[in-house]
């Protein structure tokens, strides 16, 4: 069969190691074919989050926190029965880890700096404001 393209890269030099994936496969349901149904074509990959060695101590609890939903018993589990080739749900599966932990695992963003308007362009819309206001009481019909 065809090697598999992993390594899978988390971030930086950091990468699942094979050894800590587990895989799990059964039949798949939607299109078939020929051995549609003698081949196990849905993937199940499982990795164990919490017993992890492999990402930084810092990666692994920002990730145990973020995926808590998803995690059952600290294992993280993900399924793909996209294609018709055990090969390429492989695939599929795997990338689909990877790019879960490397959001999972990415520093919180910067908070936001507030930003002061300027005086000046505050100064501007109340005039504007003012004016408009002057121009709807011009039009009430007390002259009529």
């Amino acid at each position: 069969m065809y090697d598999m393209s992993g390594p899978y890269v988390i971030r930086g030099s950091v990468s699942l190691p094979e050894a800590e994936l587990m895989w799990r496969f059964s039949r798949s349901s939607g299109p078939g074919g020929q051995h549609v149904n003698t081949s196990d074509s849905k993937v199940e990959l499982s990795f164990d989050l919490a017993k992890t060695e492999s990402l930084p101590e810092v990666w692994k609890a920002r990730a145990l926190q973020r995926l808590s939903t998803r995690l059952t018993d600290g294992v993280l589990t993900v399924r793909s029965s996209d294609h018709r080739s055990q090969w390429r749900n492989r695939e599929t599966a795997a990338v689909r880890l990877a790019a879960l932990l490397a959001e999972a695992t990415a520093p919180p963003p910067k908070p936001r700096k507030p930003t002061r308007i300027p005086r000046g362009i505050n100064e501007r819309r109340l005039r504007e404001k003012k004016q408009r206001a002057q121009t709807k009481r011009g039009r009430t019909g007390k002259d009529w």
